[in-house]
This record gives structure tokens, C-alpha cells and sequence, in this order.
């Protein structure tokens, strides 16, 4: 493949031309250093000019960011110093203009034919944002005077911002869902596309005052209301769609070799196994976390061994982590908590080395009623039986996610607080769980994860990671024809007895070895707790510095040594200690290294630069 991953950014509306022109120049130019050292800016420019209703499209130019300054663009018409029309002007990428009015997008693949995400012009001056429903690759906006902004990465719109600063609401539901919920993001005056959607901005040229945007859904997860109830049809036609959307992500390869995550898990074996059946040469990537994780490196060799394709290991100790934290954080570029995050990195790092396309099983949970749907059925059940209960089924969902929700008191500094407290969690959670789309209990809980761990946490940060190191991320389980065919399954045929996602096993049985297909889920090992009880002990007290943490006015200042002496909760003990910490981690260094705020001198009130065997004696004469 000759092209590689890029980002756009954009403008549209009435304003001062030359003053916009100089803005995106500056941005330009701040970007320049890192193109020297990155893969993902690649830059073209395309104009367009609305002038009384009417667009030309001026041909794409090769305008490099070195020289975008000395070309001039094809001038608007304006009046007294403003533009008589909406104009847009942005960067884009020569594959990207694929139909009569789309003016920049991007795919997380590659294959332009279908994208992720999008902006377009249409008659009457309207300007489009869009996205599909995968949410593989995010779109946000900003608006400053009469002029929206867009761009694909979140850093590239913090320099048109007067004042970069934390929307309280973002950090929110950052702490509770472990990535920011759509349309929120962690920056004030920003906003993100929600994915199957599109944001339309339509025009008043007398005025010159643009309205506020209209949300159309482009695209729901709806149960189709006769269910496929015969197993041998679902197999069938299961298996028929597996090798279509394989096909579909092969089509444009020829002869260069594509690599898969491969964890030896149900969902990557099985899109490793239909890479080798359609003859596409694979090399697989898989983690190794030593002896403190759950080794996963066995099953992933047997599969590899069964393919008879090479397995490459890649080492994920804590030297490796703490190097490759810092360039993670930058890289996904909005902050996601989830402790499997660095450790993609350095497969993405590797894989790079010999391919630039990877494919992974991301998606497979969330269409086939994966491990973590089994107690919110029987919560949704006895909810039913006993409708009087303490907590509502929304509330038992938003457990699921076992992060800082419920523990806000205890967490937050009182002027953060008492914002929260206006705020309320289960209303980003009602769209994904709406009986009216989904009735029955199995797929509203298979929406909601499409929806909401799937659209806005696993694949963007797929996406993201891949594109750090020039990589076009597949995932073919995130294939519109195969996910509708699932909202026609019976809940029987996804989830069966114990066993959960039965039929995809019943279609891939004869694919790969029995012990693979069979054997239990389990979640990936990140031995974060012991990560941060052991080798990074000193580093909490940096990164989560107390005195840093009191100056950001935010999280209380000694929240970290409160989760590791297990006073927060209940709920935060053993691996959850180190999630915990981790989600903090990550948000911090967000925050000084994209956001690139002024941190603070630290201070030596903690317990992280004592040993910590030291320190638990301390504390336990202390309790004597």
C-alpha cells in the first residue's frame, strides 16, 4: 500500500479570512517538527468556496505544509473584511474525496470506499460532521465566534482555543467509564461527533450567525422483530458472513504481509484463521507479561502453531510499560484509563516494523454476547422479579464498569463536587439502553455495548494506537452486515446455558483447536496492582503527586495513598486496586502532555518514597 494514515483539520463559516488563514498556518507550523518524526501527517489542501448557494471544488493540490504559506488559495468573495458565504478551508488527504460533496475523511483501514469519519458540504450552505457507528475513529469540533472548527485528533483543535482548560463533566465521566462520553471531551468548548451520527450546521447568509447544529441518526442498533431461532441457518449464514467482511478488508492487499493481535482468544484466533483460509500471508503479535500476568503467550502459540503462521512475542514488563507510557498517552490523544492501553502500544511498535496493516478481534464481545453480558442478565432478571430493589438496571450496568462511580464524596476536592453534583450518569447510558430499539434483555445489553465500550473506548483507541506508528487498523468483526445479522439471533444461539457466545463458537469449531474455541473467557492479564505495588511504587508518588493533585483542584490530594492502604472502598481491592491507580495515571499525564499544562513543585508528603515494605511495617506500628 502506497498511502498512510493522516488526520484533517478544518473551518467553516463567516470571518475574517486572513485572520483564519494565519491561524491554521500556525498550526501547521507547530506541527511541522513532528512529521519529521511521525508517520501520520501526510498534507493536502482542498478549498471550497459557497458564494450565493453555489460550490466549486478547487482540483487537490500537493500543498505540503512547508509550502501551504506561499501558495495562495482560490480567493472567496468578500465584503468589508468578512465572507459574504461560509467558506471552508481544511486539510484533507487526496484519497479521501469520495463522493460529490464529501470534502475530508478519514478510515481507520485504509479502504476509502466506506469512512469513519467525515465532513461535507451540501446545498444551502450546510456544513456535515459525521461518523459511523463502529466509532473506529472520532471527529470533534469547536466553535469560536461564527467559524466551527473540525479535526479527526483532539490536539489539533487545542490551539485555536483561546484557553485550553478540563471540562469538569469530561473528568466525570472519565472517572467513571474510563474514557470521556460523546459528545463531551475532556477539554471545555470542545465536543465529539457521537459515532452514527451527523452533526448538520445550516447557514444564514443575511445574518451571517450560524444556527446550532441538528443531530441526525444516521444509523441504529435495532432487534428485528422475527428472531433466527434454527441453529444449522445461523452456522450457515455465520460462517458466509465471517468470509464476506474478510473479503471485504482483503480486497485491496496484494502480496504484502498483514499482522493480527493475537491474544489466543476466541475472537483474534478467529480472524487470524480466516486470514490464512483466504490465503493472505500473517505474521501474529502477542503480549508477554511475565510471571506476574495471566500468561496468555501458550494459547496464542497453539493457535499460531495450528495456522502454521510465525508468532512474534512481544515483551510487556514493566521497563518496557514505563518507557512507552508517556509516548501512549500522547498518542491516543484523548485520555482512555483501561490498563490494556500501553501494552497495545508496543504491539502496534512492533507490528510496524514489518507491515502496515493490522488486523485484531476487537468487536467480537460486543456482537456475540461476550463473557461480561452473563450477571447484568441476571441482574436484569431479578430486577424484573423485584422491581422494588435498591438499585435500577442502569445502575447495576453502570457497576460494570468498576470504576470511581459511587466513590464521588471520597474522590473529588468540594468545588468539583459540587458540580457533579448537577450531573447524572445514567443519562449518558439511556440512548444505548433503550427498550423501544432493543426489547428484548440480550440485545439491549449487545447495543449498549456497541455503543458505549465499543464506540467510544475499544476502537478509537485502536485507531489511535495503530496511526501513532502508520498503521491501518482492521477489525472485521466491525462489519455493518455481519452486526445487523446479529440483532436477528435468538438469545439462545448467543448466549446458551454457561456458555456464551455459542453460535460464533458452533460456526468456528472446525477452524481451530477445540481447547481454543471452548475453553473460558478471561479478560486480558495486565498485572497493573502489581505493577503499581511493586516496580512503580515511587513513581505514584510523581505521578500522582499530592501536592500537583491539590494544585489541579480536582481529585483529592491523597487519593492514591487512600487506594493502595484500601481505604476507598470496598470495591477497589485486589485487581481493582490497580486499575484504579492506573485510571489516575493516565488522566494526569494527560493532562501535563497533551493538554501540556504547568504542573506544580511536588511535595514529600506521601508514602511512595519510602520502600513500601518499610512503609507497611510503619503503618503497621502505627496501628498497634
Amino acid at each position: 500500500m502506497g498511502n498512510i494514515p493522516h488526520h484533517f483539520l478544518g473551518y467553516w463559516g463567516y470571518g475574517a479570512q486572513h485572520e483564519l488563514e494565519a491561524l491554521l498556518n500556525s498550526v501547521l507550523e507547530n506541527l511541522a517538527p513532528k512529521r519529521e518524526n511521525s508517520k501520520s501527517f501526510p498534507i493536502w489542501n482542498v478549498v471550497y468556496i459557497e458564494i450565493d448557494g453555489n460550490s466549486r471544488r478547487q482540483q487537490n493540490q500537493d500543498l505540503h505544509a512547508e509550502h501551504l504559506k506561499s501558495r495562495s488559495p482560490l480567493a472567496p468573495l468578500k465584503k468589508g473584511g468578512t465572507l459574504k458565504a461560509p467558506f471552508l478551508r481544511g486539510l484533507g488527504d487526496l484519497f479521501c474525496v469520495s463522493s460529490k460533496n464529501q470534502i475530508a475523511a478519514i478510515s481507520a483501514s485504509g479502504l476509502f470506499t466506506s469512512p469513519d469519519a467525515w465532513a461535507s458540504l451540501q446545498e444551502n450552505n450546510c456544513l456535515v460532521l459525521g461518523r459511523e457507528p463502529f466509532g473506529k475513529v472520532p471527529l470533534y469540533w469547536t466553535q469560536q465566534g461564527q467559524v466551527i472548527w473540525f479535526a479527526s485528533q483532539l490536539q489539533l483543535l487545542l490551539p485555536i482555543l483561546q484557553q485550553s482548560e478540563v471540562s469538569i463533566s469530561g473528568l466525570y465521566g472519565y472517572s467513571c467509564f474510563s474514557y470521556v462520553p460523546t459528545p463531551l471531551t475532556p477539554v471545555n468548548e470542545v465536543f465529539a461527533v457521537t459515532a452514527g451520527t451527523e452533526l448538520v450546521w445550516q447557514s444564514n447568509c443575511q445574518s451571517g450567525i450560524l444556527r446550532s447544529p441538528e443531530s441526525k441518526n444516521i444509523h441504529s442498533w435495532r432487534e428485528t422483530p422475527e428472531q433466527l431461532t434454527d441453529e444449522t441457518t445461523a452456522i450457515s449464514e455465520l460462517q458466509t458472513l465471517l468470509k464476506d467482511s474478510i473479503q471485504r478488508q482483503i480486497a485491496d492487499l496484494k502480496d504484502e504481509p498483514v499482522g493480527i493481535f493475537l491474544s489466543g482468544g476466541l475472537d483474534s484466533s478467529v480472524v487470524a484463521a480466516l486470514l490464512v483460509q483466504a490465503g493472505v500471508k500473517v505474521r501474529a503479535y502477542t503480549l508477554d507479561f511475565g510471571e506476574a500476568g495471566i500468561p496468555e503467550y501458550p494459547y496464542a502459540e497453539q493457535v499460531a502453531q495450528f495456522l502454521k503462521i510465525p508468532l512474534i512475542k512481544v515483551a510487556a514488563n514493566p521497563s518496557s510499560i514505563e518507557n512507552a507510557l508517556i509516548p501512549t498517552v500522547q498518542a491516543l490523544d484523548s485520555p482512555f484509563g483501561d490498563g490494556v492501553c500501553v501494552p497495545l502500544y508496543l504491539l502496534s511498535q512492533r507490528a510496524s516494523q514489518e507491515t502496515q496493516v493490522i488486523f485484531n478481534g476487537e468487536g467480537g464481545d460486543q456482537l456475540f454476547a461476550g463473557w461480561t453480558n452473563k450477571p447484568l442478565i441476571a441482574a436484569g432478571v431479578y430486577q424484573a422479579e423485584n422491581p422494588a430493589g435498591q438499585e435500577t438496571f442502569i445502575q447495576q450496568y453502570l457497576r460494570t464498569f468498576h470504576r470511581l462511580g459511587g466513590y464521588e464524596s471520597q474522590v473529588y476536592q468540594p468545588e468539583v463536587y459540587a458540580h457533579i453534583q448537577n450531573l447524572h450518569l445514567e443519562n449518558w447510558l439511556l440512548a444505548a439502553l433503550d427498550r423501544n430499539e432493543c426489547p428484548s434483555l440480550l440485545h439491549r445489553l449487545r447495543r449498549a455495548s456497541l455503543m458505549l465500550k465499543g464506540a467510544q473506548n475499544i476502537h478509537p483507541r485502536a485507531t489511535a494506537l495503530g496511526f501513532a506508528h502508520g498503521l491501518w487498523v482492521r477489525s472485521p468483526f466491525c462489519d455493518l452486515a455481519l452486526a445487523e445479522w446479529t440483532f436477528r439471533l435468538s438469545g439462545e444461539l448467543c448466549l446458551q446455558g454457561a456458555c456464551e457466545k455459542y453460535i460464533l463458537k458452533r460456526a468456528v469449531e472446525n477452524w481451530l483447536p477445540p481447547e481454543i474455541v471452548w475453553r473460558q473467557k478471561r479478560g486480558m492479564g495486565v498485572p497493573l496492582t502489581s505493577w503499581c505495588l511493586n516496580d512503580f511504587w515511587h513513581q505514584l508518588g510523581i505521578w500522582l503527586n499530592p501536592e500537583i493533585l491539590r494544585a489541579n483542584k480536582h481529585f483529592y490530594p491523597h487519593i492514591a495513598a487512600q487506594i493502595v492502604e484500601g481505604k476507598l472502598g470496598a470495591g477497589i481491592q485486589g485487581r481493582r486496586i490497580g486499575e484504579t491507580l492506573w485510571l489516575l495515571i493516565m488522566w494526569q499525564l494527560w493532562r501535563s502532555h497533551v493538554l501540556n499544562e504547568e504542573l506544580s513543585k511536588q511535595s514529600w508528603d506521601h508514602p511512595f518514597w519510602l520502600p513500601r515494605l518499610l512503609w507497611k511495617n510503619y503503618k503497621k506500628i502505627l496501628n498497634s
